[in-house]
């Protein structure tokens, strides 16, 4: 869900979409490259995400991943169960 937010700013390479979620998050997020390329794959295989070759901005190639309408969808679902999850915690941590 997280990647497919920070691709719906805009296309990110691999480093992009690492840094800007941990820019993002303030530095309590970090993706490690681990877990990000396996995600990336699962997402394209998916149709949520696309990829293409392109330049950084350090004139270096790499390949650019972008959300596509299909991902849009699904991030909308995520967001909307992540919402309901964050809100039924919230409830169970609020008792006394």
């Amino acid at each position: 869900m997280l990647i497919m937010k920070v691709l719906s700013l805009g296309p990110l390479h691999g480093w992009g979409i690492q840094e800007r979620i941990q820019l993002i998050s303030k530095d309590e997020l970090q993706v490690n490259q681990g877990s990000l390329y396996p995600a990336l794959h699962k997402l394209a295989s998916e149709g949520w995400i696309k990829s293409y070759w392109g330049m950084t901005e350090n004139n270096r190639q790499a390949r650019f991943y972008r959300l596509t309408k299909a991902g849009e969808r699904q991030l909308a679902l995520e967001a909307e169960n992540w919402a309901r999850l964050a809100t039924a915690v919230a409830r169970v941590m609020a008792t006394s």
